[in-house]
């Protein structure tokens, strides 16, 4: 999928330098690529856990590590099937698309604007998502699932660097009032989504110290 010179040269200004624009395209492309296998591998687990469940009652998943880090009863929380049907097929159907697109731009393969935007909602949504579920696992059902983790720690990258992508390319105009901020985001990028990591740790860490966490054997996936 290509985009014309002249469609580019017409396009929204960049928000960054051409050097600042190739690295963050191949860094995008590297995480939608890699995450997207991740994520991909991670859904289809679940799957299979809930298909398996499905057929045994009795079965225990194989990430039910311990009371801590436990899927057990997953299938049963109605967090876990939040749109009427089980949660990792979002993550099945999305997540080698993802990959997918990924690769394609690793090829040297210009996405037009459109692309680009439509991807952002899906990040956007997504990362949205994985925080609710977060939220929920941590303060409303007590206890973490191994393979939801892996899908959110790959869900939160993937929207940082399509985000940023997107600013820098100039996706997402703004304000020439927002530019400094623009260009603070995409200078400290690693350090912003370290920070943003850390912040998920310290709010379950004092949650599990207290004892009001991981009661019980169910998470939301």
């Amino acid at each position: 999928m290509t985009t014309a010179p002249e469609e580019l040269a017409s396009g929204p200004d960049r928000n960054a330098a051409p050097e600042t624009r190739f690295f963050l395209t191949r860094a995008a492309a590297w995480v939608l690529a890699v995450g997207g296998a991740v994520g991909s591998l991670a859904a289809v687990a679940l799957l299979i856990e809930k298909i398996n469940s499905l057929a045994d009652p009795n079965y225990i998943p194989l990430c039910s590590i311990n009371p801590i880090l436990s899927c057990g009863s997953v299938m049963s929380t109605p967090q876990a099937e939040v749109f009427g049907f089980p949660n990792p097929i979002i993550g099945v159907v999305a997540f080698p698309v993802v990959a997918t697109i990924g690769i394609t731009v690793l090829t040297g393969a210009r996405l037009p604007r459109w692309f680009w935007l439509g991807l952002q909602a899906g990040t956007l949504f997504g990362v949205g998502f994985v925080h609710w579920l977060f939220v929920q696992s941590v303060y409303e059902i007590g206890a973490l699932c191994p393979y939801c983790m892996v899908v959110w720690a790959v869900t939160i990258p993937i929207f940082w660097y399509t985000t940023l992508h997107n600013l820098a390319a100039g996706n997402l105009p703004l304000p020439t009032a927002l530019r400094p901020l623009s260009g603070s985001l995409l200078r400290y990028h690693g350090a912003i989504l370290t920070t943003w990591y850390l912040i998920l740790i310290a709010l379950v860490v004092p949650r599990q110290e207290s004892g009001s966490v991981f009661l019980d054997e169910s998470c939301a996936c």
